[in-house]
């Protein structure tokens, strides 16, 4: 598994108020499975964790997202955590590197509320997602197709409810990432 992954260069972009469980598990399996890492963030130094509504641990960001450029990327991770998906929704740098990824075809994996991010991006209608359950009514209205699942994945799209389902969520988001480019991964 350590080399499935090889060459292959994978952002996960985040800001204050993420999800720590699901930065740590998905960044170590992808980092152990070969791929070089960046922490994305609109954030400049650090970025902080939550565990569930406690405070976590920082983490040094790589790049600002404002300088970030999805070309240079094999493919997106997007950790959840309210606050984070809600400030990076909100982030106009934020919402145009995802919608890059989905304009190159590139898998990207979301879970928890970071489908908030996907549906700012403009990147849901006609897509079968999964999310918290609290995002479905938006993610429906959005034009996606919500259904109750651990994992999702449509296309190169890879998406999960929960810290629960991170290792059916990590097992989907390598094997994405793996086999690269999707046809269907459009905007």
């Amino acid at each position: 598994m350590a080399e499935q992954l090889a060459g292959r260069k994978v952002a996960f972009l985040m800001t204050d108020g993420f999800e720590q469980v699901e930065f740590t598990e998905p960044w170590n399996a992808v980092k152990e499975a070969g791929a070089d890492v960046k922490l994305v963030s609109p954030i400049e130094k650090s970025v902080l964790g939550f565990h569930h509504t406690e405070k976590g641990d920082t983490f040094d960001v790589d790049l600002d997202i404002a300088t970030a450029d999805a070309s240079e990327f094999d493919a997106l991770v997007l950790p959840g955590g309210v606050v984070n998906a809600d400030h990076l929704r909100m982030d106009v740098h934020a919402v145009a590197f995802v919608r890059a990824f989905f304009e190159q075809h590139k898998p990207v994996a979301a879970i928890c509320h970071a489908g908030w991010i996907l549906i700012e991006a403009g990147v849901v209608r006609g897509r079968n997602v999964t999310s918290y359950p609290s995002l479905r009514t938006d993610l429906v209205n959005a034009g996606a197709d919500w259904s109750d699942e651990e994992v999702v994945v449509d296309q190169g799209l890879v998406t999960s409810r929960r810290p629960a389902d991170l290792p059916a969520f990590i097992d989907k988001t390598i094997e994405e990432i793996a086999e690269g480019e999707h046809a269907g991964q459009t905007a």
